[in-house]
């Protein structure tokens, strides 16, 4: 009788949003879009599905811009270069506000981080912190001990394991994750461990699909859901392992000074040095390494074994960057980030690995702060706005051949990962460009050349180059849903 009762409250409430809320036409003209139906819009027609291959075709038949109602969202979805472009770089400052997150006010401090942030002057502050000083060039460098350490290990380990299948993923996460620990506060194991296992339970809940997340103003949804409820319980549990790292490390600091070389004291020091609009507090520095967990460790391993799954998919290629890197790295012990810059074909390679298969293949949501036009329509303050990066970057009037491997074409390209070309953003770009961009393609693009210089790689039970599944997940990263699995097959050491 209660579940009866309990499923007429949420019908009549529905219906009653509906007619009292969704229902009312908003001012002015509004982009095509496919039909609607009543209360959950356009829900049915991306729920469960691959959203960027939906989108995109879905983009071919109402055109570049389009409008989705996603419950109670108003949503406009942009899938060309130029009109994104339009939005990303012309119309940056109306789209620069990210719409209300349950994840980012429950477990990133009231959205007081970088990525999920609102923009203003305590969020343009935190940015020029990261980029100029926590993540900068000359700070990604530094790890470079850190890094090389990490990579060597692996490399010893898969060189123990010759002839036996090699889990990509699972072998490249485990030292992406030490990097970014070590990175962020220096070797702590104990901690490691369990912050990684609640930062996996944090993905996992961030992955999901939610009813609530559509109806953001009934709140008893996320109540129903009991999302909030495991979100709060992921939230407290970090924040116990941080303020435990963050004690230790105050102590130390009282006693011996900033003696480390990780982000924490690097925040820590500013924090001290006072002079700033918004002084830090300990929780602005935890939701920023949330950030640090959540991007830098599943966006580096997607790139890394996407690339690897189409050098296996495609010998030739894989013989040509194997060639280019044997040559480059010959007789080195150490390498450069000047190195890397002699890698031209391997980073044609990742460039298209990241042209078909990008993290983050619809670029983070963002919310008009202001009213702006599009093509001539307008769109009003508070809708959300979506950059589908993944057909950007499959656009055939900007790409030949667009839906097919060939890392060829960036050989005489100045399209880089910068965010300057709209039809490649595998990062984003403008203001809301990822801020980690340096630091984790740095790891991402040594270690697969590492991989590929160390040792030559066969598929396992016989398997054909042309039969490997090519089949995606799609959550907080769009992953390859079947795990790469490779055999070495011989070791070549640095000499």
């Amino acid at each position: 009788m209660a579940l009866y009762i309990t499923f007429l409250f949420i019908v009549s409430s529905l219906v009653l949003f509906y007619f009292f809320v969704l229902n009312q036409k908003p001012k002015g003209k509004l982009p095509p879009g496919p039909p609607k139906l009543p209360i959950i819009g356009n829900i049915p027609q991306v729920a469960g599905k691959l959203p960027h291959h939906v989108l995109r075709d879905l983009a071919r038949k109402y055109g570049p811009v389009m409008h989705l109602q996603l419950g109670h969202l108003s949503t406009i979805v942009v899938s060309s270069p130029r009109l994104a472009e339009h939005v990303l770089k012309t119309n940056d400052l109306a789209v620069s506000n990210r719409p209300y997150s349950l994840v980012g006010d429950v477990v990133l401090y009231g959205g007081s981080d970088v990525v999920f942030g609102n923009y203003g002057d305590y969020w343009r502050q935190m940015k020029k912190i990261m980029t100029t000083e926590a993540l900068s060039a000359k700070k990604v460098r530094e790890f470079s001990g850190i890094r090389d350490h990490e990579i060597n290990n692996m490399i010893e380990f898969i060189r123990s394991t010759l002839g036996k299948p090699f889990h990509l993923r699972e072998g490249v996460m485990q030292r992406n994750n030490n990097i970014i620990c070590k990175a962020l506060f220096g070797d702590h194991s104990k901690q490691q461990d369990l912050l990684i296992e609640i930062v996996e339970e944090l993905v996992v809940l961030a992955s999901g699909f939610q009813l609530a997340d559509f109806f953001p103003k009934l709140k008893f949804l996320t109540a129903i859901s009991g999302m909030k409820s495991k979100l709060t319980k992921v939230h407290n549990e970090l924040d116990n392992i941080f303020d435990e790292l963050f004690r230790e490390r105050k102590i130390k600091r009282q006693t011996n000074g900033a003696t480390e070389d990780d982000l924490l004291d690097v925040l820590f020091n500013i924090k001290e040095r006072g002079g700033l609009q918004f002084p830090i507090e300990d929780n602005n520095i935890k939701a920023i390494f949330v950030n640090m967990f959540i991007g830098g460790t599943d966006t580096s391993v997607v790139t890394i074994e996407w690339t690897m799954t189409q050098m296996m998919r495609f010998p030739e290629v894989m013989k040509k960057a194997q060639a280019e890197v044997r040559r480059v790295f010959k007789g080195k012990q150490t390498i450069t980030e000047k190195d890397l810059e002699q890698l031209v074909y391997l980073r044609c390679v990742v460039k298209e690995a990241l042209r078909l298969y990008a993290p983050i293949p619809i670029l983070l949501p963002r919310e008009s702060r202001e009213k702006f036009q599009i093509d001539g329509y307008d769109i009003p303050v508070g809708t959300r706005v979506l950059v589908n990066a993944y057909a950007c970057s499959t656009d055939p009037e900007y790409w030949d051949d667009a839906d097919s491997f060939k890392p060829e074409r960036f050989e005489k390209s100045a399209v880089d990962f910068m965010g300057r070309n709209y039809e490649y953003l595998p990062f984003g770009t403008g203001r809301r460009i990822c801020p980690g961009i340096t630091f984790g393609l740095n790891v991402a693009e040594i270690i697969i050349a590492k991989l590929i210089y160390h040792f030559d790689w066969e598929l396992p039970n016989g398997l054909s180059p042309k039969d490997i599944d090519l089949s995606e997940n799609f959550g907080v990263v769009a992953d390859k849903k079947v795990p790469l699995e490779i055999i070495p097959t011989r070791y070549y050491p640095m000499s």
